[in-house]
């Protein structure tokens, strides 16, 4: 299961509140109630990473121990992941499994590798002009990778774990240096006649494969979508965060359950090694049932729980959210 202590973007915060009792309560419902063995902690905030991580460690969870930069340039990333990488080496002397994620979509989601100023204008970059495609692929591989390679360095002379990175397939990571290969797989209505013999091919190379990343949100047809599944949230033009729904999409948490069983049984019958679910909760996507339509954040979210405004749940009194159908599929499929 993939966990969020909050992502950083141009210094702000996704997530406000980070009490230490709801992180650990969160986490033993993630090992008890999910089945989960490991946990992938991602963020933005060193200090939030290592909390979290210390309470699944004291829960006797493997520990993904995963940085998430965003809209940062090389020396910024590097800074964090020199950080980070000495929080995992504690834990990972005080007796905890730990795996480095140095990164997740690095080169869509931060500065110098892509053209644009943003993710979406990245993809495009790649996408618009079929004709110089490869090229652009080809260039991207090598800054990629030189990357990587300082990452790499830089961690291991703090870190004495395994390591891996998140990739999308079209940044052709080298994956020498790493122990593990890790890949962001998102099924989408454009591959998803391929997408086990995919799977399949990745799950056969030399080393442990893991995916990390694929989720759906609780609406109609967002299964289709793949990663284009939050085009339909109106953001703030100045802070990012979600207003509302641009337009009324119909409630789906069936929807949702079913995609996330479907890849999950895709993942464990082709032979994947570990899957991390994205992810139990998202913030800033709160669950409106009254009232319009388009301002039920919670439909575009990928939490497989949905945060609640003003109230606690029935299914777990002290927490702030509610399972959604999703929650039950995952908790079969893991105890499976």
């Amino acid at each position: 299961m993939t966990y969020d202590t909050e992502f950083v973007l141009h210094g702000r915060a996704s997530r406000g509140c980070f009490d230490p009792t709801v992180v650990r309560r969160e986490l033993a419902i993630i090992r008890d109630d999910l089945h989960c063995n490991a946990v992938q902690i991602i963020g933005g905030d060193p200090e939030r990473l290592e909390l979290a991580a210390t309470a699944a460690a004291e829960l006797g969870l493997e520990i993904w121990f995963s940085p998430y930069p965003l809209e940062l340039d090389s020396q910024q990333i590097l800074t964090l992941f020199r950080d980070c990488a000495e929080r995992a080496e504690r834990l990972r002397r005080r007796g905890a499994t730990v795996v480095f994620v140095a990164g997740v979509e690095l080169s869509v989601m931060n500065r110098g590798f892509l053209p644009g100023e943003n993710p979406e204008e990245r993809v495009g970059y790649l996408m618009r002009h079929p004709e110089r495609r490869a090229e652009a692929i080809r260039v991207l591989g090598e800054r990629v990778n030189a990357f990587l390679a300082d990452a790499v360095a830089t961690v291991r002379e703090r870190f004495r774990g395994r390591l891996t990175y998140a990739a999308i397939q079209f940044e052709q990571v080298d994956w020498a240096p790493f122990d593990i290969v890790t890949y962001e797989l998102i099924r989408s209505a454009e591959v998803a006649d391929r997408f086990r013999d995919a799977v399949r091919t990745l799950a056969q190379g030399p080393k442990p494969l893991a995916v990390t990343g694929f989720g759906t949100a609780a609406y109609r047809g967002a299964g289709d979508r793949g990663g284009r599944v939050l085009e339909v949230v109106e953001h703030d033009p100045e802070t990012k965060a979600p207003l509302r729904l641009n337009g009324v999409y119909e409630r789906d948490e069936a929807g949702q359950a079913a995609y996330l069983s479907e890849l999950l049984e895709i993942f464990q019958s082709e032979g994947v090694d570990a899957a991390f679910v994205y992810l139990f909760a998202l913030s800033g996507y709160p669950h409106r049932p009254n009232g319009d339509p388009r301002d039920d954040l919670d439909r575009a979210s990928l939490g497989i729980v949905k945060h609640l405004e003003g109230h606690r749940g029935r299914t777990y009194p002290d927490m702030d959210w509610e399972p959604k159908a999703a929650f039950t599929a995952v908790a079969q499929q893991y105890r499976g």
